[in-house]
């Protein structure tokens, strides 16, 4: 029981890194007009879950439930793609018209400090839980 805080904070830095690094693709790929043969990039969003996780209390015994969160799966934006008049571009329509990802550069890096915030908040929590545990353990070596 005395780690299970570190393993929550854990739990929450692995996650954020994954956000990081879908935030960081949607970014790479703001002007990709293909993907693969298929059309333009699609903007991937973080899907989040939390896992309930039953451990007994090593002091009173009882049942505690434990939260973590995890990542749950990664989905496709149905944003629409944005289209820009480029008759002169290779990947335009019959039109003129291009599409271009549903990626807004200004949510993305908004996403992206949010999720280095969280990011920090958990570090921190982690890190004090380190300080206790190491004091705990200073105070019953005395």
């Amino acid at each position: 029981m005395v780690f299970k805080s570190l393993e929550i904070s854990l739990s929450a830095l692995i996650a954020e890194r994954e956000r990081m690094n879908v935030i960081s693709s949607n970014l790479a790929n703001v002007n990709s007009t293909k993907e693969g043969k298929k059309g333009p990039y699609t903007r991937r969003r973080v899907i989040f879950k939390t896992v309930l996780e039953e451990v007994i209390d090593e002091i009173s015994g009882e049942k505690i439930q434990v939260a973590k969160v995890k990542v749950d799966r990664v989905i496709k934006d149905a944003a629409p793609y944005r289209l820009v008049y480029d008759p002169n571009h290779p990947d335009a329509d019959k039109n003129g018209y291009v599409k271009y990802p549903n990626v807004n550069p200004i949510r993305e890096m908004v996403d992206m400090i949010d999720a280095m915030r969280v990011y920090q908040a958990n570090l921190t929590a982690f890190n004090n839980n380190k300080i206790m545990i190491q004091k705990a353990l200073e105070i019953g070596r005395v």
